[in-house]
């Protein structure tokens, strides 16, 4: 709210009008809930510290959170006591961390998604079935790391673009060749990089559904949606965090060039909104939805806000905690 000064007088400035335009489903996906629902069971079945071998989703709010309940961020086993419970994150570990986990005798619960698991089954039959592995994703990250370690070495290939899709060349010796992918990636990029491969090599076998997640899908396909009509979209999520990552990607190649993703609303510069009628907001599938809450009451603070929400699809997945925290 703006005061100026006239003679004998103060006039209030109305605030400007802002659209904040809410793109649903956002926010967890039941791959998130279920990883730290099993982080906050075993926190009361063994109390703390509980120990965490990488952030166990990429939200640093939903980290500290964690921490504050007494849950221990590491990121090798080598920091975990033997004495204490030790969970995995919802991206998923190589074989090599549980071998390990298990040649030291240390309890460990496996808080991987269920459709990170559903990936590295899949990868591992088209090995059993003679197959090289093609795995479409970043390098570097967890979730990658976590399938290429389901097999042994030089079994799975990292594709990442176009580029290399136009250049792999089929290993000497393999007869066959399969393709799996990371779940949190643009559907739209990953589509063009199938079709590459699947002209260079009509026989690569492909999985029967999409590995791209559900919620990673439903998300991008609703800032599609939304892109279009806005003047700017912000995304709610880490920088580490893939999916949200995507969603500004994904904004952008509808239009809307002005998208940022930022972790929290103080990460929001207010005169980035100068001139922004309609404001797209959505969240990652690791951001919690008290933080869209907080953006919304910061523009509250300086426009006069009319929330719209554009719903695509409703979510009712669910799954089932692991045995040792149930």
């Amino acid at each position: 709210m703006i005061l100026q000064e006239r003679p004998n007088m103060l006039t209030v400035c109305p605030k400007q009008p802002i659209t904040v335009v809410l793109a649903s489903p956002r926010g967890f996906c039941a791959g998130v809930e279920r990883a730290i629902n099993i982080v906050q069971q075993a926190l009361a079945k063994w109390g703390s510290p509980i120990y965490v071998r990488h952030w166990i989703v990429h939200n640093q709010c939903v980290v500290e959170s964690l921490e504050a309940q007494g849950a221990v961020f590491v990121e090798d086993l080598d920091e975990c006591p033997v004495d204490r419970p030790v969970m995995f994150s919802a991206h998923g570990v190589p074989q090599s961390v549980i071998f390990e986990a298990e040649r030291r005798q240390i309890t460990y619960i496996d808080a991987t998604c269920p459709l990170v698991s559903k990936v590295h089954l899949k990868a591992k039959r088209y090995h059993r079935l003679g197959s090289h592995v093609i795995l479409i994703g970043h390098a570097g990250h967890p979730e990658v790391i976590g399938t290429i370690g389901q097999l042994p070495d030089g079994a799975i290939s990292l594709l990442e673009n176009e580029t290399q899709a136009k250049a792999f060349i089929k290993p000497k010796g393999s007869d066959s060749l399969a393709l799996v992918t990371q779940t949190t990636l643009s559907v739209d990029h990953t589509a063009r990089l199938i079709r590459i491969l699947q002209q260079r090599f009509p026989e690569i076998a492909l999985p029967k559904n999409e590995d791209i997640c559900y919620a990673t899908t439903n998300r991008q396909n609703v800032v599609k949606l939304i892109a279009s009509t806005c003047d700017a979209v912000v995304v709610i999520g880490a920088q580490s965090s893939s999916n949200s990552r995507r969603l500004v990607e994904v904004a952008k190649a509808c239009g809307c060039e002005k998208s940022l993703l930022i972790q929290r609303a103080s990460d929001l510069d207010i005169g980035w909104l100068i001139g922004v009628r309609r404001l797209g907001l959505t969240a990652g599938a690791s951001a919690p939805e008290h933080l869209v809450d907080q953006l919304i009451a910061v523009c509250r603070l300086h426009f006069t806000v009319t929330l719209e929400e554009v719903e695509l699809v409703r979510e009712d997945v669910h799954f089932r905690l692991p045995s040792l925290v149930a």
